[in-house]
């Protein structure tokens, strides 16, 4: 699954391409059964209606999610827009979550679609914005925070984001401090740290030389220093990820621990142990991991 260093980067390379574009023409997926799972707010023809027109201020990360606020529409929306419960605010921003497979990258027209491409968005520079999603865990939608809140297809908490310096070590700290709970499973929650994955998790720990299963409140002032740098470091990348590009990410090759039960530890040449942890797949080294 995408993690937040994956979708810092596709939010980096869809932002020149994004900013100021207006959504023209846009297609979902026929299938309805897909169409439900991936627009989960509001209902997929609304969302198609909600973004026809509008144009995109901005492209920016919040955890693991894209979210690219809208301009204000045009005009006041009519009678019958209103009916249909199209009532465009300032507010507004379509919301990505590309779930375990998804792809948000943009093509050019006369590209054929890859399999699995269930939404496609004409842009005025004349290239499409497109989204695939093989195992169809991602989803798409559209409104004002609050709305989107109220309705559940937001979190209503997301912790402090690790990078950019959103995340003090006197934050961490306190965030810490205040949990009683295996570290790995503080770091997965994600409101204590927005857009930490098993991956970035697992990397984490082993970097901080600390034990997934180790209570937080029980860390010491070094370790705790040591996790802090550890999550500051963070990223990695994996098989199904793709760049804004549509490039293959490199970092899954730098992978200490991640998927590597029963190989050596790279550190100690310690065989690595495998375990489950806040129902998640964990490796971790016996040896230098206390």
């Amino acid at each position: 699954m995408p993690e937040l260093p994956e979708v810092e980067t596709i939010v980096n390379d869809l932002r020149p391409q994004l900013v100021g574009r207006r959504f023209e023409l846009l297609h979902l997926t026929r299938d309805p059964a897909i169409r439900a799972r991936l627009v989960r707010y509001p209902s997929a023809d609304k969302f198609i209606r909600r973004l026809r027109g509008r144009t995109i201020k901005a492209v920016e990360r919040r955890g693991k999610y894209i979210v690219m606020p809208l301009e204000a529409a045009a005009a006041e929306p009519n009678g019958a827009d209103r009916a249909n419960g199209v009532v465009p605010t300032t507010d507004e921003r379509v919301i990505v979550h590309l779930g375990m497979t998804g792809h948000l990258r943009v093509w050019e027209p006369e590209e054929t679609p890859v399999k699995h491409t269930h939404f496609r968005a004409l842009l005025d520079s004349g290239l499409e914005l497109r989204y695939d999603d093989p195992r169809q865990f991602g989803r798409l939608v559209v409104g004002s925070m609050d709305e989107l809140i109220t309705a559940r297809a937001f979190p209503a908490r997301l912790g402090p984001e690790p990078i950019h310096g959103d995340l003090t070590e006197a934050e961490f700290e306190r965030l810490i401090r205040a949990r009683r709970r295996p570290v790995k499973s503080a770091l997965l929650d994600q409101s204590f740290l927005a857009g930490v994955g098993n991956i970035y998790a697992d990397e984490a720990c082993f970097r901080a030389g600390i034990r997934p299963s180790r209570w937080t409140h029980r860390l010491t002032v070094r370790e705790r220093r040591a996790l802090y740098e550890a999550i500051q470091h963070g990223g990695s990348s994996i098989i199904n990820y793709v760049d804004g590009f549509g490039l293959r990410g490199g970092n899954q090759e730098k992978l200490l621990v991640y998927g590597r039960s029963g190989e050596p530890c790279l550190r100690c040449g310690t065989p690595l142990q495998g375990t489950r942890l806040a129902g998640r797949g964990t490796v971790y080294c016996r040896k230098c991991q206390r």
